[in-house]
C-alpha cells in the first residue's frame, strides 16, 4: 500500500483513535456531531478513522487546547472555506446552498439537494479531502486568497455577498 494511501485508509476504529489521540470516545463522537469531522463508516455502521482522521483531530485539539479556540470558532474558521470555488459551483447553485448564503458550519455538514454537490460523498470531497490537517487549511486559504478571493470575478470571495 503506497503511503498516500495507507493515510486515507480506515483502518482505525474509533476506540483505538481515541487512545491514539489522548482523548475519549465520546470526545471525538461529538467532533462528530459538531461537524468537524467525518469518520468512514462500515457497513456495521461502525466508525472508522485513517491517519489522515487523526491528523485532522490533532489540529482541532491544538486549535482548542493551545490556542484557546473553541469548538464554535472551528466550525466557524471552516465555514469560511470557499467550497463553491473548489468544486466550481455555478451561481444558481450558490444562490441555494447554505454553504454559500450561510457562515455557521462547513459545506459538509449540510444536505445538499438539487445542486452540484447533490450526488457527492462529502467524504471524498475535495473541499474535506484537502483539509486533512493544519497546514493544509493554512495553504489552501492562503491559495484561494493569492488567487484573487477578494474578487467576485474570480468566484472565489470568502464572503458570498462580495
Amino acid at each position: 500500500m503506497e503511503p498516500d494511501n495507507f493515510a486515507d485508509a480506515a483502518v482505525l476504529p474509533i476506540s483505538s483513535a481515541a487512545h491514539l489521540l489522548g482523548i475519549s470516545v465520546q470526545t471525538l463522537r461529538m467532533y462528530e456531531r459538531e461537524g468537524l469531522i467525518i469518520p468512514h463508516k462500515k457497513r456495521s455502521g461502525q466508525r472508522a478513522y485513517s491517519m489522515k482522521d487523526v491528523e485532522r483531530v490533532r489540529c482541532i485539539r491544538r486549535a482548542v487546547n493551545e490556542d484557546r479556540v473553541g469548538i464554535e470558532g472551528v466550525r466557524r474558521v471552516l465555514a469560511l472555506i470557499p467550497c463553491w470555488a473548489i468544486v466550481g459551483c455555478p451561481q444558481q447553485d450558490r444562490d441555494a446552498c447554505p454553504a454559500y448564503t450561510e457562515a455557521s458550519a462547513p459545506c459538509w455538514t449540510f444536505k445538499h439537494e438539487l445542486n452540484l454537490c447533490a450526488t457527492r460523498n462529502c467524504r471524498v470531497c475535495d473541499v474535506y479531502e484537502s483539509l486533512g490537517d493544519c497546514q493544509s487549511i493554512k495553504s489552501r486559504l492562503r491559495d484561494l486568497l493569492s488567487a484573487g478571493g477578494h474578487t467576485a470575478e474570480a468566484g472565489i470571495g470568502l464572503s458570498p455577498h462580495e
